[in-house]
C-alpha cells in the first residue's frame, strides 16, 4: 500500500509540473499584477525588510518590464539581451547584460518561458495547500546564491506565488494576482530610455 500511495503522489506531482510548464512555455505573452517581500536573514527581519509591487509585462524570450507601483517610478526591464534597473529615489539607471543574472532566473524562469523542473530542482515534493498545492524543491547545483524554492499552483496550473530562500536565510517572495495569458503588448514598452539627469552605471552584482 505504501509504495501504491507513492507511486500515486509521484504520478500526481508529474502531471502537475508538466502542466505548470505547458501553460508557461506555450505562452508567448503574459501580464500580471505582482507583490514582492524581501525578508533579510537575522530575527524579526531587520530595518532592510521591504514590501513592493506593480505590473509585470513579458514577451518570449525574454522581455519583460516590471513597473513599480511601490516604490513609485521604480523599474526593470529586460529586452531580451540588455537589463535595467532604475531607481527613481536616486536617479540612478544600471545597465547589465542579461547573461549575467542567469544564476538568480532559474526560480522565476516560467516568466521567460524555459521553466523544466527536472533539469533545474532535485528533491520536489508537493503538499496540499487549501485547493492550490505548494512545491518545495532545492537547486541542483551547489553554486546558486538560493538553497530552497517553493511554489504555490492552483489547480489551473498558475502559480500564485514563488518563495525562494538564499544562503544567507534571507527570503524572496513574490504573489502573483490577475495573470493574463497572451494579450497584445506593445513592443516599446521593453525600450529603456534614462531620465534627464540620471546617473547611468554599468552593472554586473
Amino acid at each position: 500500500m505504501l509504495a501504491v500511495s507513492a507511486f500515486a503522489g509521484d504520478a500526481h506531482l508529474d502531471g502537475l509540473l508538466k502542466g505548470v510548464e505547458t501553460r508557461y512555455n506555450r505562452a508567448k505573452t503574459l501580464q500580471v499584477l505582482f507583490r514582492e517581500e524581501y525578508t533579510p536573514s537575522g530575527p524579526g527581519g531587520g530595518p532592510a525588510r521591504r514590501s513592493e509591487s506593480g505590473r509585470l509585462v513579458l514577451e518570449k524570450p525574454g522581455r519583460m518590464r516590471w513597473d513599480y507601483s511601490q516604490p513609485q517610478g521604480k523599474l526593470f526591464i529586460s529586452d531580451g539581451k540588455i537589463m535595467w534597473l532604475y531607481t527613481p529615489s536616486e536617479n540612478r539607471a544600471e545597465k547589465m547584460k542579461l547573461r549575467e543574472s542567469e544564476d538568480m532566473r532559474a526560480p522565476l524562469a516560467f516568466l521567460l518561458g524555459k521553466l523544466n523542473f527536472e533539469k533545474e530542482f532535485r528533491n520536489l515534493q508537493a503538499r496540499p495547500e487549501g485547493t492550490a498545492t505548494r512545491i518545495t524543491a532545492e537547486p541542483k547545483t551547489g553554486d546558486l546564491p538560493y538553497s530552497a524554492v517553493e511554489f504555490v499552483v492552483t489547480v489551473e496550473n498558475r502559480i500564485r506565488e514563488v518563495k525562494v530562500t538564499g544562503f544567507d536565510n534571507s527570503i524572496l517572495d513574490f504573489t502573483f494576482d490577475e495573470e493574463r495569458l497572451n494579450p497584445p503588448i506593445d513592443g516599446k514598452l521593453f525600450q529603456f530610455q534614462a531620465p534627464p539627469g540620471a546617473e547611468v552605471v554599468e552593472g554586473g552584482a
